[in-house]
């Protein structure tokens, strides 16, 4: 599945940390070198706390760091800047984005007071401290929060049709179970029964035993054609509804996708579908592309089915599913040839007619 939201919200987080320092940073460079460096220090201990955090390390490093730049950021600065006001802002807005439950609020509001604690001690303001961290705190929760909870959303969903695809396939194999079950249950017993009694009738009645031991062979016999019969059932593919299914699929995840198809049945739909659903798979894991166009076309001596999309990554050997489809198409005199032409990969599968 397309990353692209999910390394979205991350730059969003990365740009507002960065931005709600730069007013800190600003204070600090103004300040004469004898305590410029240690708010330089303040702030170099509080960016690197964040990475830490962000990457996986625990919370309580991030928190430490945002208490030792007080006494170290606090007094720089000129008083309008308001200094440590933009970093208290970022503590609270941040807060509700990395804690779960009602202590997430319960940091954000402590982080607003101490913002007003920091600014009565330092500068004799806590209105405009407290304003100031507010003011920030919404912005970061407005700007990262709904992106957040959005990007949660979509984890739902996916989950979702996956747990939905899930349980198709076990209803399916539980539906084939039962045929099976009913093909098969009352046969084998049957056959079971019939050739427990030609044994026994072998040495008192050799001729019953052999009309019992061939109704055996025929019931046998039977109960294996009728699962042959099932089995071609159950490959049996029907080729729009699979063109179908491969164009929600890319679309889902964010590609374009448009579908040509002629009608197609039997043998030839069935290889043409194992065709297409490796090369959906492939334009999923090794391609990022934006669109995707499948082609059916079909001729005197040949059906051909033409799949083109861009966004391919560097070339490289081919893979085991494609392998494995060249190995099956070539058993039934069928093709398959690739061609990249920049980033775009196009795979053409042919079968005849």
């Amino acid at each position: 599945m397309n990353d692209l939201p999910h390394t979205a919200l991350r730059g969003t987080l990365h740009l507002l940390w960065m931005g709600s320092l730069v007013v800190p940073l600003i204070s600090v460079l103004r300040e004469p070198s004898a305590t410029r460096w240690l708010g330089v220090l303040g702030l170099l201990v509080l960016a690197v706390a964040y990475a830490v955090t962000l990457r996986g390390g625990p919370l309580w490093v991030l928190v430490v760091a945002t208490l030792v730049t007080i006494p170290l950021v606090a007094p720089v600065g000129p008083d309008e800047l308001s200094t440590w006001a933009w970093i208290g802002g970022a503590a609270a807005g941040f807060a509700p984005l990395m804690l779960t439950g009602p202590w997430r609020w319960l940091a954000a509001i402590c982080a607003v007071v101490v913002a007003g604690l920091v600014g009565a001690a330092h500068h004799g303001d806590h209105t405009r401290y407290q304003m100031i961290a507010v003011s920030v705190g919404l912005t970061i929760i407005a700007m990262a929060g709904l992106p957040m909870w959005f990007a949660g959303l979509l984890g739902q969903a996916r989950a979702g049709r996956e747990a939905q695809a899930e349980l198709a396939v076990s209803e399916e194999r539980l539906r084939f179970a039962r045929d099976v079950h009913d093909l098969l249950g009352h046969r084998l017993t049957v056959i079971a029964l019939k050739s427990e009694l030609a044994g026994r009738l072998a040495s008192s009645d050799p001729e019953r035993s052999a009309v019992e031991a061939f109704e055996a062979q025929r019931l046998a016999s039977s109960a294996l054609e009728e699962v042959r019969d099932a089995v071609h059932g159950y490959r049996a593919v029907n080729l729009p509804e699979q063109l179908e299914a491969v164009r929600n699929v890319l679309q889902e995840a964010g590609i374009r996708c448009t579908v040509s198809d002629v009608p197609v049945e039997g043998e030839h739909a069935t290889q043409l579908a194992l065709a297409l659903r490796e090369a959906c798979t492939n334009v999923l894991r090794h391609s990022h592309a934006t669109w995707c166009m499948i082609d059916v076309a079909a001729a005197e001596e040949e059906v051909r089915m033409t799949v083109t999309n861009d966004g391919t990554e560097k070339p490289s050997s081919e893979g085991n599913g494609l392998r494995g489809l060249r190995e099956r198409l070539a058993a039934v005199g069928g093709q398959v040839s690739v061609e990249k032409s920049g980033d775009v990969f196009t795979l053409q599968v042919v079968v005849p007619a």
